[in-house]
């Protein structure tokens, strides 16, 4: 896809990254496709450096499995030791990249394994969006009427060839970093505040008696 691209807001204090978007091949896939493996890494990428602990409180789990699974994000490459934020015995940990890309060409999606990993990947995302979309709507009322008013959320609907659909995603792309350029003159500007944008994009089934077709039945 590649999707799951999954950027997250890019916080000031992630300067090691450079907002670098790591791809994945076969190993760190495995590596990565864990669901508590991927809200570590996304909670570190999104607030920056944290203990095990810290993650622990975070996350409603125990500091042994975010201990855990802190060092195995560590020996695939996906965090790394913040020293500059250690006080004593505490290990603090930061997210290398600040996204991940997953490119099917690069994988054997014939392999039994790979594919159950991607499954999980990809669904762990898609949880993450619904969380993240159900709590603005829960919560939209607690925010300033400009922001009440700069949301969207919109579905469209076309008819294209897979080729035409790659270019849809990928200009898309292209105007959505685009807007990166405004990072750094928004960095200090009082009415700014991460955004989020979720781009999903698919082919359905609308034939009749299929559950996405909208025709009644003859």
């Amino acid at each position: 896809m590649p999707s799951p691209s999954e950027p997250g807001a890019t916080p000031r204090h992630t300067a090691p990254s450079e907002h670098k978007v790591r791809t994945l091949d076969p190993r760190s896939l495995r590596g990565l496709a864990h669901p508590l493996r991927m809200r570590l890494f996304r909670a570190l990428r999104e607030s920056g450096p944290a203990t095990a602990s810290q993650l622990a409180v975070r996350l409603d789990e125990s500091s042994g499995a975010t201990s855990y699974h802190l060092r195995q994000l560590a020996a695939y490459g996906f965090v790394e030791d913040a020293p500059e934020h250690g006080k004593g015995r505490e290990r603090w940990w930061r997210a290398t990249s600040q996204g991940i890309r997953l490119e099917p060409d690069r994988l054997n999606l014939a392999d039994p394994v790979q594919r159950g990993a991607v499954d999980v990947l990809m669904h762990e995302v898609a949880d993450n969006h619904t969380e993240e979309l159900s709590t603005w709507l829960g919560t939209r009322h607690e925010w300033p009427t400009a922001w009440q008013e700069a949301y969207d959320l919109s579905d469209y609907s076309y008819r294209l060839t897979p080729a035409q659909a790659v270019e849809l995603r990928e200009r898309a792309g292209e105007l959505l970093e685009s807007f990166r350029a405004y990072e750094a003159q928004n960095a200090d500007a009082e009415d700014a505040a991460p955004y989020r944008v979720h781009l999903h994009g698919f082919p359905r089934d609308t034939s009749p008696r299929h559950p996405d077709s909208t025709e009644e039945p003859s």
